[in-house]
This record gives structure tokens, sequence and C-alpha cells, in this order.
């Protein structure tokens, strides 16, 4: 637990009071990694960890190519933090479809992308946590997202060009944790159901 209790500091350091909602939505999502991490042995630690550090590179000091995934992967490197906590942080959400928007893949490549369960499971997390922490569904994450951003724009292509692969990364996280019983809540359900 020690890594969580780092990550967990190192994210507040940087977000806390640079970047409060951002702060906000990374507590939201560790917590939601930590319901589910029992699944995720023995990367539970990782799993948190990166759930907390994920949109670090946010903070404006951490910013250098504009690119969160990236700068925030760069930033927990010169900390020294495991290549693979680097490697999740920098691939969190897709990140790949947007680099190659951005003209970034070969900077992003400096991480190594880990397909499987542990990603998964971050991708997860982030996309049915709220900007504030409330619980939402990926389409309403998806929405969210066609709502706020132009036609054309970077993040509306990521979208189209990554809507499949991110939702089959939730879909597949649901499975597993519906198998087992670590489904703790639907987010499809409302909570007076």
């Amino acid at each position: 637990m020690e890594q969580v209790r780092w990550a967990h500091g190192v994210a507040r350091d940087r977000l806390a009071i640079t970047a409060p909602g951002r702060w906000r939505h990374a507590q939201a999502v560790g917590v939601r990694a930590v319901q589910i991490a029992d699944l995720y042995k023995p990367d539970h630690g990782l799993l948190v960890a990166s759930a907390v550090l994920h949109c670090i590179g946010y903070a404006p000091g951490l910013v250098d190519t504009g690119f969160p995934p990236l700068d925030g992967a760069r930033h927990l490197r010169e900390l020294g933090a495991h290549p693979r906590l680097c490697g999740l942080v920098a691939h969190h959400r897709g990140a790949a479809v947007e680099a190659g928007l951005r003209g970034l893949s070969a900077e992003l490549a400096e991480f190594v992308d880990e397909p499987g369960p542990t990603r998964d499971a971050l991708w997860y997390c982030e996309l049915t946590v709220g900007p504030d922490g409330e619980r939402r569904t990926f389409d309403e994450w998806a929405a969210d997202v066609e709502a706020r951003e132009p036609v054309g724009s970077v993040h509306r292509r990521f979208l189209e060009l990554g809507r499949d692969r991110l939702r089959g990364a939730v879909d597949r996280t649901r499975e597993r944790l519906s198998h087992v019983g670590l489904e703790r809540w639907d987010p499809t359900v409302p909570e007076s159901a």
C-alpha cells in the first residue's frame, strides 16, 4: 500500500490547489478502483495508484506537450515511478488514439502499453466516474464529450475513433466484476432502485 500512499500524495500535491476539479475526479476514480481492486491481485496497488494519478498531467506546472497522459507519465518517470505505473497513466483512456491525432504517437511510445485486465479496469474506473465523483455510464461519458466538444475537434475525433475500444474495456471489466460479485453498483440503475 506504500505505492498507493505515495500516489495519493503526489496527486494531491500537484492537483489539489491548481486543478481542484481534476483532484476531485482523481480521488473519486481512486475510490472506484479501491472498490474493485480485490479482483486485480497482485496489481491491487498498481490499479489504485494509476487511478489516483491518471489525470496528473493536467497540473499546470507539468504541461510540456499539452497532452496530459504523456505529460503526466513523463513527470512520474522523473519521480522514479515504476514503469508499469507510468505506462498505465500514459495510456489511460485509450490515449494512443488521441496521441495519433495530435502527432504524438512516437512520444507516447516511450511508455509501454499493457493491454489486459488491469488496463481495462483503469479505463472502466475513469469512464464510469464523472468530473465530481458522480456515478455514470459509459454512454453518459460519451454524451458529455459530444456535448462539450465541437464537431471535428481532437476530442470528438478521438471519441469517434476510440469508442468501441473504450466500450470494450468497460464491458470486459463489468463482466469480470459480475462473475465474482464485485460489481457493487450498476451505473445504469438509479441509486433508489
